[in-house]
């Protein structure tokens, strides 16, 4: 091992074990240095207007207008690092004020600046769905049924009662269905004929689907943009609410900022095992709760599922005057947390185009347009089934200019927004996986670096919170000369958790209380380091 490095390693240790022992003597208390670095002295600027908080951001090396600076003592210009952001950017938990209150789901929900609502249509022009369409849908519905009332049609297919009634009044005239009891008061429980269930199979037999009644295509692009992730603006504050949960170094917290703001794409790099997927999955947390988006659409006749419960989080409305009634909305609809669709190493050009099932006559919205509005994080970069450059050349054009063209069934070519923020993630080097053409599309590139020794036992302090173990800072230390320094081991965030969860199984099995203890971690870094 580099003898530089070594003295390197023991002078930082030596500063770090004052600390260690201080808490083990309880000199110094545990809670206080875990979230905080040090005070400094330099004054806040002046806060912008909301409508202006580009400048705010403070890149690295953007000059900002004089500002008054005092003093500042010698030992904090290290921390302080002369950077615009530094000062604001020193929390690594929440924003310390208002110290005593966090924003509740509701009251984040009601200072959403998201205004876009789909009203309910009280006709067929309204809905922009022709007649034919709703009758399709009805009689496959019932087909597959049985019988129903008319409510309960109403609610299978979202539109109003008094708009499917005109609907089931012409059914029955034709002798498609007819009334075989009454249910509730201006109601009748419906049952195909003869007749009926002969075109329901052959409509079913083009289109199994029988859900709610598509929304038109160009309502769906309008209500993007009218929820566009790009008048999103989140403060420093959002930001340090979505990783509130996380340990983050203040300056990576620097540089995510202006690269949340900007909306655009951004790649984050380092080794594996630092928190790279942990921060792009609570990014969106930063931007406005919710987003409505339809749970079907119509494109050139084909009929394109867009809302995914496996990805997409339902948020109904509640009976609140301040959120509107649950009954003046269109039910087509779905009000959900706003998206973010993580896909890894199963990604293939498939799943970037619309999938249609030749059985079923039902097509699947792509993942970029599951995620518009939203974040869509590509996890593992590099390592798809699907070549980079096949990636790359698909997106090229839709990253820098904001919309992409689908194939529909027929092989008509749509134009769709794209608009979400595209997170690439990796423990490649980016510029060896892409070239310069398109990482001039990619304008952030953020580098998730190893922890400090200091960042290193902080997060040790917090897992052991966690997995209710007693906080023993002598037992980090032996930890770190016995298993880290000797090997010149490099720290990274998971080793404090995935350590601890080791010692925990240790404990269950030997049926022992959770202790640190020599053995144990012994035993805990046999196991984890025996090939790394």
């Amino acid at each position: 091992m580099d003898p530089s490095n070594t003295a390197n390693n023991d002078m930082a240790l030596d500063a770090m074990l004052e600390r260690i022992n201080g808490l083990a003597t309880g000199q110094i208390p545990a809670e206080a240095p875990i979230a905080t670095m040090p005070p400094v002295a330099v004054p806040m600027p002046a806060a912008p207007q909301p409508v202006a908080q580009q400048p705010v951001v403070g890149q690295p090396g953007l000059e900002q207008p004089p500002v008054p600076v005092q003093p500042v003592a010698p030992p904090m210009a290290p921390v302080v690092d002369d950077r615009p952001m530094a000062p604001e950017g020193h929390s690594l938990q929440p924003a310390p004020a208002p110290p005593n209150h966090v924003p509740t789901e509701q009251e984040r929900a009601r200072a959403d600046g998201n205004t876009f609502l789909p009203k309910e249509p009280s006709t067929m022009a309204e809905a922009r769905v022709n007649g034919a369409l709703i009758e399709e849908i009805v009689v496959k519905f019932l087909l597959a049924r049985g019988e129903a009332s008319i409510r309960e049609i109403s609610d299978q297919i979202c539109l109003p009662f008094n708009m499917i009634d005109e609907v089931i009044v012409r059914l029955k005239q034709e002798q498609v269905l007819g009334y075989v009891n009454q249910a509730a008061m201006n109601d009748y429980i419906c049952r195909l004929t003869e007749m009926g269930r002969e075109r329901g199979q052959r409509y079913s037999d083009m289109c199994s689907y029988f859900g709610s009644v598509p929304v038109a295509f160009d309502d769906y692009v309008a209500s993007v943009t009218a929820q566009t992730i790009n008048n999103q603006n989140p403060s420093q504050e959002d930001l340090e609410r979505a990783f509130s949960d996380l340990l983050i170094d203040p300056q990576l917290m620097v540089k995510l900022g202006p690269a949340v703001n900007s909306g655009k794409g951004m790649f984050l790099f380092g080794y594996p095992g630092n928190g790279k997927t942990s921060i792009a999955e609570r990014i969106t947390a930063a931007f406005g709760p919710y987003v409505w988006i339809p749970r079907a659409i119509t494109m050139d006749r084909d009929i394109v599922r867009l809302f995914d419960p496996m990805n997409h989080e339902e948020v109904p409305l509640e009976n609140d005057a301040s959120l509107l009634a649950s009954n003046s909305f269109d039910k087509r609809w779905v009000r959900i947390k706003r998206p973010t669709i993580v896909v890894g190493g199963e990604l293939t050009m498939e799943h970037l185009e619309i999938q249609y099932n030749a059985q079923t006559g039902i097509s699947e919205a792509p993942v970029q347009m599951k995620s518009n509005t939203g974040l869509l994080l590509i996890d593992d970069f590099g390592r798809q089934r699907m070549s980079v450059d096949e990636l790359l050349n698909r997106w090229i054009v839709p990253l820098e200019k904001r919309y992409d063209f689908l194939n529909t069934s027929n092989g008509k070519k749509i134009l769709v927004p794209f608009d979400q923020l595209v997170v690439f993630s990796t423990n490649l080097e980016p510029k060896d996986l892409v070239d310069d053409a398109f990482l001039r599309r990619i304008p952030y590139k953020i580098e998730v670096e190893n922890p400090s020794i200091e960042n290193f036992v902080k997060l040790f302090e917090i897992m052991c919170k966690i997995y209710k173990f007693e906080w023993r800072p002598e037992m980090i230390k032996y930890l770190i000369e016995k298993h880290y320094l000797p090997t010149d081991r490099p720290f990274r965030n998971c080793h404090p958790r995935d350590l601890l969860l080791q010692v925990v199984n240790y404990s269950k099995y030997l049926k022992i209380d959770r202790e640190l203890t020599r053995q144990s971690l012994d035993f805990a870094c046999e196991n984890y380091f025996s090939i790394m």
